[in-house]
């Protein structure tokens, strides 16, 4: 049987594309080498805590489309992300907002906050040379030397002053009494987990999992007459104008008998010496409550540490500096001879993306290819 549409991954972008496609009349199959559907997304039940297994994802978005659109696979609560620093057991208000600021200084009005953050700035003089003297001259030297060098240090695996002032262009800084870290219209968390909201999307779809596309490329070509593919540019040529560069996250979970370990979903750990960048719990994510609503007796907790990618890791996050983005043009100008083969999503545009760009990037597709 001949596919119109072979869609190599199950996350967020390959299922939204599988949905549109599948809707449009088209036949589809998705294949995912992993042996689960949702990609990054992928939450599982763990003593009814939806575990979010790569990592912590918290939908917001500005784009009513999208929101509209996620909104008939999933129904979102109203959670809203407020995380928490802790440098070396002194804890603080993220984004920077005048809990932060009376906790750093005693300072009670924005006035007397944006003074201080701005007699704090004058120290960089000249245009910033690295990171950290950008930090510096966006939000002053105590907060950088406690909310953003350690964390931005153990994320990244240098120093700051060997990291580009680029990666830093802005620190929000506000003066008002808000903990909502993200500006976003809309915000939440799919209730009963996102693998759900997968699930949804793919209803009626044949899915094929455990099924490595690259290990099986000519057979798997010939079943279908267009390819979507959404894994790394990089593997599906061979990597042969050698590898992408990313930042990995490696996760260390345990399920602990005690209702309540840190009180918030996200508490970032800021200082240099402790390994983790942070520690998500992820029963939060959704108020420490079941189905019911009833208290839920255990929890669930996730060491975040980031790590250098060494081929077979789990990428995240792009290395989008000159190098690695005059690769990805190189391995973009090959993709554009591939006549069937359309290259979407984080891993095949080489691009950090949130949840909410990934749907509305394979939306416009849908709108170009459809």
């Amino acid at each position: 049987m001949k596919y119109d549409y072979l869609i190599v991954g199950s996350g967020l972008f390959g299922a939204t594309f599988a949905r549109q496609a599948t809707d449009a009349g088209k036949k589809v199959l998705v294949i995912d080498r992993r042996p689960n559907i949702a990609g990054n997304v992928y939450t599982e039940d763990v003593e009814g805590i939806h575990v979010h297994r790569y990592g912590a994802h918290i939908f917001h978005t500005n784009d009513r489309t999208v929101w509209d659109y996620v909104n008939r696979f999933a129904t979102f609560n109203r959670f809203t992300n407020a995380p928490v620093a802790n440098y070396k057991g002194e804890l603080y208000s993220l984004p920077f907002n005048m809990y932060t600021f009376n906790k750093m200084w005693g300072v009670v009005t924005p006035e007397e906050a944006a003074a201080k953050i701005d007699q704090q700035r004058r120290e960089i003089t000249g245009e910033p040379r690295n990171l950290e003297e950008q930090a510096i001259s966006l939000v002053g030297r105590d907060i950088f030397e406690k909310l953003v060098k350690g964390y931005t240090e153990k994320q990244w695996g240098r120093d700051c002053r060997d990291l580009p002032a680029f990666i830093i262009k802005r620190l929000p800084v506000r003066l008002t009494f808000d903990n909502n870290y993200f500006n976003a219209l809309y915000q939440g968390i799919p209730i009963g987990g996102y693998t759900g909201l997968v699930a949804n999307l793919l209803k009626g779809i044949e899915v094929r999992l455990n099924c490595d596309y690259l290990q099986d490329k000519a057979a798997l070509d010939a079943l279908a007459n267009r390819v979507i593919y959404t894994g790394p540019i990089d593997a599906y040529f061979n990597y042969s104008l050698g590898a992408l560069e990313y930042r990995s996250v490696r996760f260390e979970t345990e399920l602990l008998d005690m209702p309540n370990f840190q009180g918030n979903a996200a508490v970032n750990y800021t200082d240099r010496e402790t390994p983790w960048t942070r520690i998500i719990e992820h029963k939060w994510f959704e108020f420490g409550k079941d189905a019911e609503g009833n208290d839920l007796p255990k929890t669930v907790i996730s060491r975040e540490y980031s790590s250098e990618w060494e081929p077979g890791d789990e990428p995240y996050y792009p290395v989008n500096d000159e190098k690695n983005s005059a690769l990805y043009q190189a391995y973009r100008a090959l993709a554009e001879k591939e006549a069937d083969v359309v290259f979407g999503g984080r891993l095949g545009e080489y691009k950090y993306y949130d949840m909410d760009q990934v749907i509305a990037a394979a939306l416009r597709l849908c709108e170009k290819e459809l």
